[in-house]
C-alpha cells in the first residue's frame, strides 16, 4: 500500500490542530514543526535541543555551539518536551507508522556557529562534534518517542538541505567573500553513518530528505537510510535512481506544491510519478508498496488552507496506487 506523509514544517501556531490534521487524513502522520512560533520551534532549534553534551544559545547571527545554554535553547527544549506531550496524548492509540523529523549533521555543521563565529562546518573536528552528539542525543529522543507511541512503527527522517551545497563546497563564509571548503564523501558518509546507526540501534527507522537538486543518491543509500525523500521536480533520472531502488532503498516522492500554486492536480501527481518509475521499467506493482506521496518540500509558507489542501491531495494520490 502507498503511503502519503508531509516533510515536517506546517504553518501557525496550534500544535494540536497540525497533528491532528495529519493523524486525520495521512496513512503515516508525523509530529510537525511550527517555525511561526519562533526560530525554538523550527528545523535547528528543535534540533539542537536533542544534542548531547553541547550547548547552544541564539546570538544575533544565529545560533551557536559552546557558549553555555542559554534562554533560547531552553525555550527550544520545553517546547519540544511540551509538544511531545500533546502529541502523545492525540496519538497514545496510534498503530502503524510515524514520523518524527531531526535535522542532518551536515546541514547542522552548515548552519551553526563555532564558539568564535563561522560555520561549524569549517572544522573538521567540530563536525565530527556535533555530528556525535547528535547521533547520542538523538537515540535517547528516539527512545522516549518510541515509548510515547508505543504501538506504532516509529520513522526518523533526517533532513539534509543544504547537503548538496556542503559536498560542493557552495556553503558561504561568515565574511560572504569565499566558501568552506568541500566536504568529501568519505567524512560525510562517516558523519551520516552515526546518525542512522543511533537511530536504527534505538528502534526507528532512518529516512533521508533533501529537497535540494543533484541529491547524493549513493552516499545517503551507502550511509545506511532506509529511504530517500526528494522533490521530484528537481531530480535527473539517472540509472542511480534505478540501482538504488533496486538495492532495496524506498523512494519517496515529493510532487504536491509546497506553497500556494492554485490548483492541486491529482493527475499530474500521478503522472510524475508513473513517468520517473517507468523511465527505469518499474510496473507499478514493483513500486506501490514502497513509495510515500510527500509535497515537493516543508509547508511552512503556505497558508494553513493549502496545506491542508496538500496533505489531502497526497494521501488520494497515494490511495490511487
Amino acid at each position: 500500500m502507498t503511503l502519503a506523509t508531509g516533510i515536517g514544517s506546517m504553518p501557525g501556531t496550534d500544535f494540536a490542530a497540525a497533528m491532528r490534521l495529519g493523524l486525520d487524513e495521512l496513512s503515516l502522520p508525523y509530529v510537525p514543526e511550527l517555525p511561526a512560533r519562533g526560530v525554538h520551534a523550527g528545523m535547528i532549534g528543535r534540533t539542537l535541543a536533542v544534542l548531547d553534551g553541547l550547548e547552544a544559545d541564539l546570538q544575533p547571527d544565529g545560533w551557536r555551539i559552546g557558549v553555555g545554554e542559554g534562554a533560547d535553547l531552553r525555550r527550544a527544549r520545553s517546547l519540544l518536551a511540551q509538544d511531545l506531550d500533546q502529541a502523545e496524548e492525540l496519538a497514545t492509540e496510534h498503530e502503524g507508522p510515524i514520523k518524527i523529523q531531526v535535522t542532518g549533521p551536515l546541514t547542522l555543521a552548515a548552519t551553526v556557529e563555532r564558539p568564535r563565529g563561522d560555520k561549524m562546518l569549517a572544522d573538521h573536528g567540530a563536525r565530527r562534534e556535533i555530528a556525535q552528539s547528535l547521533a547520542e542525543g538523538l537515540g535517547a529522543h528516539v527512545r522516549d518517542v518510541r515509548r510515547r507511541f508505543s504501538a506504532a512503527d516509529l520513522v526518523v527522517q533526517v533532513d539534509e538541505p543544504a547537503i548538496t551545497a556542503v559536498l560542493t563546497g557552495g556553503i558561504p563564509t561568515a565574511s560572504g567573500w569565499s566558501r568552506h571548503r568541500s566536504v568529501h564523501p568519505p567524512e560525510a558518509d562517516a558523519l551520516l553513518r552515526a546518525v542512522v546507526e543511533a537511530i536504527t540501534d534505538a528502534g526507528a527507522r532512518p529516512v533521508v530528505h533533501s529537497c535540494a537538486p543533484d541529491v547524493p543518491v549513493e552516499l545517503l543509500a551507502g550511509a545506511g537510510f532506509t529511504a530517500i525523500s526528494f522533490d521530484l521536480g528537481l531530480v535527473r533520472p539517472d540509472d542511480v535512481w534505478a540501482e538504488t531502488f533496486e538495492k532495496g532503498v524506498d523512494l519517496w516522492c515529493g510532487v504536491l506544491p509546497s506553497t500556494d500554486a492554485g490548483q492541486v492536480s491529482q493527475k499530474a501527481a500521478v503522472g510524475q510519478v508513473e513517468t520517473f518509475f517507468g523511465r527505469f521499467g518499474f510496473t507499478e506493482e514493483t513500486y506501490s508498496d514502497r513509495l510515500v506521496v510527500t509535497p515537493t518540500c516543508g509547508l511552512a509558507g503556505a497558508s494553513p488552507q493549502w496545506a491542508r489542501t496538500v496533505l489531502v491531495a497526497a494521501q488520494s494520490v497515494a490511495s490511487r496506487r
